[in-house]
């Protein structure tokens, strides 16, 4: 047991009174507790019994989903109808005989109850109070953790929270309903307690047990703008302990487009209170991306059924990258199944403030970032962190799950050796560029020398630079010296299809290409806007890679390596 957790759970149960659906339900208190005279014992009898209620009402619903499932509106149904019936008994206190229904049912504890609370007696305070407990429970988004609390594996530990929780509680609106009578009485507002304020507490009583019945109540606090109490509600991070460990994951902005969602626009937020979501910011022609792909199909494969959401952020690189079919047709060909959502204009990603493809963000029931991994690698303390926050979904929803302690069995791709750099063609970024005029747009001409240096980037023949890509047509070359096992090009063809031939070492490619090559011609078809695989060395190592443009128009972006 943590001593900082009781103490929250004190602070998160004082906070719980404010919460928005709360602050209507306080005039039910203060009115309730009114009498002829101000009674400390008629405050804190209610208070209690609501206390008492609240501590009962959670043990029962723990246990219940061990064995049955309560719906909601039963509890929305109890706690509603008692309200009514006090608002009535107050509205119409010397006619309650004459209630239809009550002659005909449970007729002598009716009468009990409603001269019960005309009279002010002990039990009509006591079914006051227990009435709220239900009520406060589930408004409050604190109760929520409170109840993934209790019964755990230190079922000790959780009910010692539960009840420091509810202290904090009962204490707050002890004060609360003290004061408000005491102002009440000093006002002599109450001095006929059949008189006009009685009635408008009949009435108060009446409109909130219509409000909770119908759950008007939570509908309310759902119209709230974003903010305007705390999305989540500060008791709510106080308890968990994650405001001061983890930040709160935005939302996405504004996305472009939609894949595998059915068309329908989907968020991070309407998952909060359901589901896991790992954010997983991308680029389908990364070749690091794509080596983090089958990782992230594995875990929707096997946790989607347990609550794991995978939304899949496309923030592109180039500007082919914006065009939602080429998105599209690149999702089919990895065989990704989850949501992905175009991020054009980069604003989700400079809402996570990211810088790197590809970047793993696990975001818990509660909204917050509880793992962050930018590039490769790494793979099993993603799944982990997965894991943990599927069990503590599991834990406050009441299911199961299955699984969680081993994790996905697939060979990582060995990252060692490279010793070369992602390398551009266009203007932008075109530093590594060994002949003619780096960060220069326009139409060159080049020739490439015969001696060459490593991990610097020469091109042969008529280019026409441009800032993303540098273009040229047949008769064109290039020459890479790299060190490193696979070479790549990221490349595009603006016409037709368009025909390169890959050389190494001075040979053409054969069985050492890639698997966009023909290893029997050495050529390579570009015939739509990705990541092409030109060379795949057993063992890394210094060697010369050459392109030549046979055919078409090539559109060069950049080289990468693996």
């Amino acid at each position: 047991m943590s001593i900082g957790f009781v103490l929250i759970s004190f602070l998160a149960g004082i906070l719980t009174v404010l919460a928005p659906c709360i602050l209507p339900l306080l005039p039910v208190i203060v009115g309730g507790s009114i009498g002829e005279k101000t009674s400390v014992r008629k405050v804190a009898t209610i208070v209690m019994a609501l206390g008492a209620s609240v501590i009962i009402f959670t043990l029962i619903l723990k246990v219940s989903t061990a064995f049955i499932t309560i719906p909601q509106l039963i509890w929305q149904i109890v706690s509603g109808g008692l309200l009514i019936l006090f608002g009535v008994i107050s509205l119409v206190p010397t006619r309650w005989d004459r209630l239809p229904g009550v002659s005909k049912l449970y007729i002598s504890s009716n009468k009990i109850l409603g001269s019960g609370y005309q009279k002010h007696s002990l039990g009509g305070d006591i079914i006051i109070g227990a009435a709220l407990g239900p009520v406060f429970s589930s408004c409050s988004p604190t109760y929520f953790v409170i109840l993934a609390a209790v019964l755990p594996a230190h079922f000790l530990s959780g009910l010692i929270y539960l009840i420091v929780y509810t202290l904090g509680l009962c204490l707050f609106l002890f004060v609360i309903a003290f004061l408000g009578q005491k102002a009440a009485t000093k006002l002599g507002i109450v001095a006929d307690p059949h008189g006009r304020f009685k009635k408008i507490i009949g009435v108060i009583f009446i409109l909130v047990g219509i409000a909770i019945l119908f759950g008007i109540d939570k509908r309310v606090e759902a119209s709230l703008p974003s903010g305007a109490f705390g999305e989540i509600g500060l008791e709510q991070q106080l308890l968990a302990g994650k405001t001061l460990k983890y930040q709160k994951a935005p939302e996405l902005v504004s996305p472009d487009g939609y894949v595998n969602t059915g068309g329908q626009p989907i968020t991070i937020g309407q998952f909060k209170g359901k589901n896991v979501v790992l954010i997983d910011f991308w680029d389908y022609s990364c070749i690091n991306c794509q080596r983090t792909i089958p990782y992230l199909n594995a875990w929707y494969k096997k946790y989607k059924d347990q609550g794991l959401v995978i939304i899949g952020v496309h923030t592109p690189e180039f500007a082919f990258e914006q065009v939602q079919s080429n998105v599209e047709n690149a999702t089919k060909r990895f065989g990704m199944t989850y949501p992905v959502v175009l991020d054009n204009k980069y604003q989700t990603w400079n809402a996570f403030q990211n810088q790197y493809w590809p970047r793993e963000y696990v975001v818990d029931i509660d909204g917050f970032i509880v793992h962050d991994h930018a590039g490769e690698g790494e793979y099993d303390q993603t799944e982990k962190a997965i894991q943990a926050a599927l069990a503590e979904r599991a834990s406050r929803l009441g299911t199961t799950t299955i699984g969680l302690n081993s994790t996905v069995a697939m060979p990582a791709p060995d990252l060692s050796g490279i010793n070369s750099p992602e390398t551009y063609f266009g203007s932008n970024r075109n530093e590594y560029l060994g002949n003619g005029r780096p960060g220069q747009s326009g139409s060159q001409e080049f020739t490439i020398p015969a001696v060459i240096e490593t991990n610097t980037l020469y091109l042969g023949g008529t280019w026409n630079i441009k800032p993303e890509y540098a273009e040229a047509s047949a008769g064109a070359s290039v020459e890479f010296q790299y060190n490193s096992r696979d070479v790549y090009i990221v490349a595009t063809n603006p016409g037709a299809a368009t025909t390169i031939k890959v050389f190494r070492d001075g040979t053409a490619v054969g069985t050492f290409g890639g698997t966009d090559v023909n290893q029997a011609t050495s050529e390579v078809t570009v015939n739509g806007d990705r990541l092409y695989k030109l060379i795949h060395d057993p063992v890394p190592g210094v060697h010369t890679i050459k392109i030549e443009v046979e055919k078409g128009t090539l559109d060069a972006y950049t080289f990468t390596f693996g």
